[in-house]
């Protein structure tokens, strides 16, 4: 059994150079879960912090169901923790203090053992110039590849 992808964040690509992956696991409501299971769920405007020793996802939109209950409806945009490693949270911290750089999430899946997890990545944001250059090399690798599957 392979890893199910739920949602990926594009966005993150185009607009951060990605420098190390990681993979967290969440910490959830009942409910959310079925949400993701279904994909409702959006990472586009997501983006993680470091709170007092803790990773916490903020702006992780999942939208509820219908069949939830009604008097437990957890907000869809809540903050919430991610599960990682003290060792691991503290290097990153430091490189996040020196070098100025971000964590964003940059997929939602189901590992092996059916658990969410989300992979983040450490990040340096990208400038104007930079993504107009990564957009032009994207089309020329493209049009290169069109090339050779016609010839």
């Amino acid at each position: 059994m392979s890893i199910k992808i739920v949602a990926k964040n594009k966005k993150a690509f185009h607009d951060y150079e990605i420098l190390e992956k990681l993979e967290a696991g969440i910490e959830l409501l009942g409910s959310e879960v079925k949400s993701i299971r279904m994909g409702r769920v959006n990472l586009k405007d997501s983006y993680v912090r470091i709170i007092k020793g803790e990773a916490w996802v903020f702006g992780m939109h999942i939208s509820l169901l219908d069949s939830t209950n009604p008097h437990y409806k957890p907000d869809e945009k809540r903050p919430r923790k991610l599960l990682l490693h003290r060792k691991q949270i503290d290097k990153w911290m430091g490189r996040i203090k020196r070098e100025g750089l971000t964590i964003v999430p940059l997929m939602l899946y189901f590992n092996e053992r059916n658990r969410a997890k989300l992979q983040i990545a450490l990040a340096k944001g990208k400038k104007e110039h930079d993504k107009r250059e990564t957009l032009k090399r994207k089309t020329a690798e493209r049009e290169a590849r069109a090339a050779m599957k016609n010839h």
